[in-house]
């Protein structure tokens, strides 16, 4: 079997420079092992004289590196064959001033944020705990802090009575030695961007893959922009499916709220502040927020929707909105964005790391999926009536039945039940001849009927 590298592992033929820089990726990743004897395709070739490797690469690593691995030889295929266990370093570690760090089978040079990443990591502090020199308490917004002391009177009942500012960021661990870290600007100040520029969200609505038309920018503090993106996309960039249980009106986006809020805290949470704004971008039959920053190691894209463990970027973000009851502190944010999808009928979402980032996928049901589903909701009507095997076949076969173009108006029509004959052939694309033959098939179908005066009244899909 051929033996391959992997960012844990790696062969070389022969001892050289170049081998301080894996050992330098190793130690500052998550360690790994560096075979010396060993050709790209895995099959030894052994060393000469391999002996005297077991002091030269210690002390060379020692002197360059500043760290001592573990060097032995074994004998594989009848050669000798050096092994460098490289444990990973608490301290960052530098060959010849640069930094390396493993990436699959390689190791790649970090610069930039990617460093300052590293170097926060290796300190043991998240980026959002460390002081904003420039900041004062006449930068925090009280009315931010007031409304916090209310969410949070049931984790922590005794802020609920305290008056002070002051007293209560020292309590939050937002306050170092008298100064505001970074996370308090976030939280609670009047102007985030002031301090972080790239701090807001931006949303855009797309009717293609470059045609934009509509922005907005959701700027104010953390909890705010929450708020904030949400009323933004019930009344500006989301349609509504209106319902009632009993005399109470229901409005229900086209994706669920729930997953889209839990989505937009882990957004604003998790990612990387040093880097691009939060996007979120809609599309005719999609929804995609993305943030900077991608997973923690030991997690996986596939690990989001089964429990994981909950590492959180940012230790005070997320230890504030746990205390205002935002979150759970137990890696479950991402397993209800998918429970609420398939609750609402829709796809389960797809979690991706993308352009140095995470983005959340939300998608339409599909033609077919939505047809079929009308089918089987007007069957289970028949059902009712002359019992439910045949009510679930004529379901079906009903759902089978629906057109392309039917389930287009019916997909418009639950955006919006006022919608004329007219503006169906606009969005669609094709005839307002067309539009009515089919309005006038679902009408026959029992899918469709028309409540009120031809003016002023609603279309309401049964079932």
């Amino acid at each position: 079997m051929r033996k391959v590298e992997n960012q844990n592992k790696e062969f070389k033929q022969v001892w050289n420079e170049n081998c301080l820089k894996t050992i330098c990726a190793f130690a500052n990743t998550s360690g790994g092992k560096l075979y010396i004897g060993i050709d790209d395709a895995g099959k030894p070739v052994g060393v000469k004289d391999a002996a005297r490797y077991l002091d030269d690469i210690p002390n060379k690593t020692k002197d360059i590196l500043g760290i001592t691995p573990e060097v032995t030889v074994n004998r594989k295929a009848g050669e000798d064959i050096i092994e460098v266990s490289v444990a990973p370093s608490s301290a960052p570690i530098s060959y010849h001033g640069r930094f390396y760090t493993r990436s699959g089978s390689s190791s790649i040079e970090i610069k930039g944020h990617e460093l300052v990443e590293l170097l926060m990591q290796k300190s043991g502090r998240s980026w959002d705990g460390f002081i904003e020199k420039s900041a004062t308490l006449k930068d925090i917004d009280t009315a931010a802090i007031n409304k916090f002391r209310k969410l949070a009177a049931k984790k922590i009942p005794l802020i609920a009575g305290e008056k002070s500012v002051q007293a209560i960021l020292q309590k939050l661990n937002l306050l170092e030695r008298g100064k505001l870290r970074r996370a308090a600007l976030l939280l609670f100040g009047k102007n985030p961007k002031k301090f972080h520029i790239t701090a807001y969200i931006k949303i855009g609505k797309f009717v293609s893959a470059t045609d934009l038309i509509s922005t907005d920018d959701i700027e104010g503090n953390l909890f705010d922009q929450v708020d904030k993106a949400i009323e933004m996309l019930r009344v500006k960039y989301l349609l509504s499916n209106i319902t009632y249980e009993g005399i109470y009106r229901k409005d229900n986006m086209e994706y669920p709220e729930e997953a889209l809020r839990e989505a937009i805290i882990n957004a604003v949470i998790h990612r990387n502040y040093m880097g691009a704004h939060t996007q979120l971008r809609i599309d005719p039959d999609s929804l995609n927020l993305w943030n900077e920053g991608g997973l923690p190691p030991g997690i996986g894209v596939a690990d989001l929707k089964i429990w994981h463990l909950s590492r959180p970027r940012n230790e005070l973000l997320a230890d504030v909105f746990f205390k205002a009851g935002m979150i759970e502190a137990w890696g479950r944010g991402t397993i209800k964005i998918v429970d609420e999808c398939k609750k609402a009928g829709l796809p389960e979402p797809e979690f991706r790391e993308e352009f140095g980032g995470l983005s959340v996928f939300f998608r339409k049901a599909t033609l077919g999926e939505s047809g079929v589903k009308v089918g089987r909701r007007l069957g289970e009507r028949v059902g009712e009536r002359v019992g439910d095997k045949v009510g679930d076949k004529v379901g079906d076969k009903v759902g089978d039945k629906i057109s392309a173009n039917q389930q287009k108006i019916i997909e418009q029509i639950k955006k919006e039940p006022s919608i004329s004959a007219r503006e169906l052939s606009r969005l669609i694309g094709i005839s307002q001849r067309k539009i009515e033959v089919n309005i006038a098939k679902l009408k026959v179908m029992g899918i469709l009927e028309h409540i009120g005066s031809a003016r002023k009244g609603e279309w309401k899909i049964n079932g």
